[in-house]
């Protein structure tokens, strides 16, 4: 089959399109023939194992995972003797998981890691949920404890995990302010936004707002380009402040962005307010909640752009240096 190889770190560059032999599955296992996959900030940093840091556990000195990819969609095409739930020809979507190998042709996953395919949605749009939708349905449900009529404040709302988190948050009923650059303003608010804030124009820890009075009770950075104090005194009293990723993050560091998130769980244990930094795993039980909400319509995946398997390196380019909107997604 064809896959996405990755043999050392680097650029996007280092990734080859080579042949490589079809897995195997083991016994709780499912072979699925994939039909689309989509990017996460997660493959370039896995690609440039930056930050240092997070070597540990993508591999010290080479990658531990030849096969990039994360998310995927596509038809089973065989299944372990244990498995149950699933026979060839089901259509299914899921996460690969830390061993990868979503860029490719055929992915072989534990059956915990793959849920039905929303009937409602193409293969393309199934793909780009997984790992973006499931982190931020940890982050503003379990980790926030969101609740209806509560304000919230996205940060980093055009982004494929604030694109879900978005309409995530007002599906749970909650006032929703959407930070963004100018040309993604519509965008956010087609998606259900209550409130815009366009960076470019005005800080969001500043605004005429803010000076006003209104404060947050939920605030889920996705972006780490404002200081903890910025954060908290946009917060109410026993406001939670969620942090989950750091997309501005341009590399060559010890922590990269794991340096506020490792930072403001420690600074919450002093203060009055809840800093949580939640660690996001995938499981068949969010899979399948994220396939409900698509299914009734309350979750609908955005797609920037769509790249050939053979162009991946150009796709994760993209996704790493031009401010992609919502979800790049990979068709094979």
């Amino acid at each position: 089959m064809k896959a996405i190889v990755q043999h050392r770190y680097g650029s996007p560059e280092v990734l080859r399109l080579c042949e490589v032999d079809i897995p195997t599955p083991g016994d709780d296992e499912v072979l699925v023939r994939v039909r689309a996959s989509s990017i996460n900030a997660y493959d370039w940093h896995a690609v440039r194992g930056d930050p240092y840091l997070a070597r540990l556990s993508f591999g010290l000195r080479r990658p531990v995972a030849m096969v990039r990819g994360q998310d995927f969609a596509g038809q089973v095409e065989a299944v372990g003797r244990a498995v149950t739930r699933f026979r060839p020809g089901d259509e299914v979507f899921g996460e690969a998981g830390p061993a990868g190998g979503a860029f490719a042709e055929y992915v072989c996953v534990t059956e915990k890691l793959v849920e039905a395919k929303p009937a409602n949605l193409s293969f393309e749009r199934a793909a780009a949920i997984p790992l973006a939708a499931t982190t931020a349905l940890v982050c503003l449900r379990d980790a926030a404890g969101l609740r209806a009529g509560q304000h919230v404040l996205i940060n980093g709302a055009s982004g494929g995990v604030g694109t879900f988190a978005v309409q995530l948050a007002k599906a749970y009923g909650a006032q929703v302010t959407a930070v963004c650059r100018t040309r993604n303003v519509e965008l956010v608010r087609s998606l259900g936004a209550d409130h815009v804030v366009d960076y470019t124009r005005e800080d969001f820890t500043r605004t005429e707002a803010v000076r006003a009075g209104r404060r947050y009770d939920v605030l889920l950075d996705l972006v780490g380009n404002r200081s903890l104090t910025g954060f908290r005194q946009i917060l109410t009293p026993d406001g939670v402040l969620v942090l989950s990723g750091g997309g501005t993050f341009s590399g060559g560091s010890l922590f990269g962005p794991m340096s506020l998130l490792i930072r403001g769980p420690i600074v919450g244990r002093f203060v009055r307010h809840r800093i949580v930094a939640p660690s996001v795993t995938a499981g068949r039980g969010r899979l399948a909640e994220l396939r409900e909400l698509a299914e009734s319509g309350k979750l609908t995946p955005v797609i920037d752009r769509t790249y050939r398997l053979s162009e991946v390196p150009d796709a994760i380019r993209y996704v790493e240096t031009e401010h992609a909107r919502a979800k790049v997604v990979v068709t094979v």
